[in-house]
């Protein structure tokens, strides 16, 4: 399957490796492969299909650009709004997705295309991370 490779593109916040395969992508970054890991969505109905969003929170999310949210069953998820991304993700659906950098590193270029197995499109450059929220059924919590 397509997915199960590791692909380098620039995603809506910074370079990133995507794939549907998370142990890989947690060994190319030196992490313990049960790490979780970020997925990303192509929409509100793919993200339906993982986890329920709490009443409280769903305008939220609706609106939601650049943003990660952490769910009740720990999971992280990020809507993809940007059009150049989203059309790379609209393909599969949903995606792991993490930055194309060794953990505490900066992005180093040739590095990240040594380590993919294909490199989507190119003038990548490393943007501000996505906001991160955790969710509860009560509150929520700005993480970064």
């Amino acid at each position: 399957m397509r997915g199960d490779k590791i692909y380098l593109a620039q995603t809506d916040t910074t370079v990133g490796f995507l794939s549907r395969d998370k142990e890989k992508l947690n060994n190319i970054k030196q992490r313990p492969l049960n790490q979780k890991i970020l997925r990303e969505v192509d929409s509100l109905d793919t993200l339906k299909k993982f986890v329920r969003v709490p009443s409280k929170y769903k305008k939220q999310v609706r609106r939601a650009k650049k943003t990660t949210f952490i769910y009740l069953n720990g999971e992280s998820f990020r809507v993809v709004r940007d059009k150049k991304h989203l059309e790379f993700l609209k393909k599969f659906k949903w995606m792991y997705s993490t930055s194309a950098n060794l953990t505490g590193k900066s992005f180093d270029e040739d590095w990240a295309k040594s380590r993919a197995n294909i490199i989507v499109g190119s003038n990548f450059f490393e943007g501000k991370p996505s906001t991160i929220y955790k969710l509860s059924k009560t509150k929520i919590k700005k993480v970064r």
